[in-house]
């Protein structure tokens, strides 16, 4: 009998004990491969002795200071590593304590700097569908994530969605992929017009999208001609990587390999490698010089900047350069993406690979010639869990992949010190699940 309300009341979980690496181990001794980091949190595996005893000196100097009262040397030293490699002028951090509280903050940010500037008609948020920002009420608002809004609706703010740029499911036959790029993103301009544009705040989006539809990539010159309406709009583009940003790509931010560099960006998970929790919001120059110019920030949390969580998060960023783990990513990533297309390519049930660095998916279909999603009934995606646990192996598995209902996927976001042996035990203990999980359907 447990007391904790867990995120499944009837499952049995195992009890983690220690960590090791890439692995965690649980009360009976079983060690699990962390093939997707958590929920692409811990970058640098478990247990890294620098970011232990960062954390341990941190302790012995101080445990909490109050934000309204005090700034750290944790929080001032992390603000100046982050301001010193963010894209653009995003010279300016407001720290959180995870990904939701970090989408709020932006989501607050935005509307305060219209505020500011006179602007206060502007009011509304575009996103995407399928997408997902947050279970906090304005995050869970602006994501498209259909199954976790519906319970809620009636409680969330106004939003607007336009279609997803998911070349596997939108991109035409006889479309080249910068074609389609910029047909998708020439879907925010009319909705932009239908909306009226003087009446929305920003455009929200994950530079590479993660949990709901499974590490899918932009198209080539989506996000540029995305900036390019926006500032043509007047409107503020807030990019989310939460999840696929801090290295996890290939760089340290996502959207380097766009070309282009948002108003405000969110991160966090790989911020603070899962040691803390740790999120930060980077604002442009222009946002923090309406705030500087008229009213303070009006926004606050109990924890921000909290000097513990700060310290690990410093000393997660101080690793990751001073052992050159961003090339890592990227090697290991051109691996483990060979590795997929080897196991999967000619899988009867694999319709897709994709991904970039150490975020990978792969989605399962019924019908690859016809795309044709599993029956969401069948929960595919649960049962590759089940059977990728029994096999030592945490993978990040989702339904709903098409459109909130329907499809599976899985994401892969393995630790940036991963080598090629354990990509391949990787590869091959996920296959021998998809294999065990669809073996057990009567097809």
């Amino acid at each position: 009998m447990t007391h904790i309300l867990h995120r499944q009341i009837h499952h049995d979980y195992p009890v983690a004990v220690g960590g090791d690496g890439v692995t965690v181990i649980d009360s009976k001794g079983r060690r699990y491969i962390d093939a997707s980091g958590g929920a692409a949190v811990s970058c640098l595996g478990h247990q890294h002795p620098a970011v232990l005893a960062a954390m341990h000196a941190e302790l012995d100097r101080l445990a909490y200071a109050h934000s309204s009262f005090f700034t750290t040397r944790p929080a001032e030293e992390l603000a100046d590593e982050l301001a010193a490699h963010a894209p653009g002028d995003l010279h300016h951090v407001y720290f959180v304590s995870g990904g939701s509280e970090g989408i709020e903050t932006a989501l607050k940010m935005a509307r305060q700097y219209f505020v500011e500037r006179g602007e206060p008609q502007r009011r509304r948020f575009v996103a995407r569908q399928q997408s997902y920002h947050g279970n906090t009420l304005g995050a869970l608002s602006v994501g498209g994530n259909a199954w976790r809004k519906a319970p809620f609706e009636p409680m969330l703010i106004e939003n607007h969605h336009i279609e997803p740029c998911y070349a596997y499911r939108h991109q035409r036959p006889d479309e080249g992929s910068e074609a389609y790029g910029l047909r998708a993103a020439d879907a925010l301009d009319t909705k932009l017009q239908e909306l009226g544009p003087e009446t929305v705040i920003a455009f929200v989006a994950e530079t590479v999208v993660g949990a709901t539809l499974g590490a899918v990539p932009p198209a080539p010159g989506y996000f540029r001609r995305i900036r390019e309406i926006c500032d043509r709009h007047g409107v503020l583009l807030i990019l989310d990587e939460v999840m696929c940003g801090m290295g996890r790509t290939g760089t340290l931010h996502a959207c380097e390999q766009e070309g282009v560099a948002p108003d405000i960006m969110v991160i966090a998970k790989g911020l603070g490698g899962g040691y803390a929790p740790l999120g930060a919001v980077l604002a442009s120059d222009r946002i923090f010089d309406a705030f500087s110019q008229g009213s303070d920030f009006q926004h606050g949390h109990t924890y921000i900047g909290h000097p513990l969580a700060c310290a690990a998060g410093l000393a997660v960023q101080r690793v990751i350069e001073r052992d050159g783990l961003l090339a890592n990513v990227a090697a290991r990533g051109t691996t483990l993406e060979r590795r997929l297309r080897e196991r999967f390519g000619n899988h009867h049930h694999v319709g897709d690979i994709r991904g970039r660095g150490l975020f990978q998916g792969i989605e399962l279909v019924a019908d690859r010639s016809a795309k044709a999603p599993f029956d969401s009934r069948l929960k595919v995606h649960a049962r590759i869990k089940s059977e990728a646990m029994q096999r030592g192996l945490m993978v990040y598995p989702m339904g709903g992949t098409v459109d909130g209902r329907a499809g599976d996927h899985v994401l892969l976001a393995p630790p940036f010190i991963v080598d090629d042996g354990t990509v391949d035990i990787i590869v091959d203990r996920l296959g021998d699940a998809v294999d065990a999980a669809i073996g057990s359907i009567a097809i």
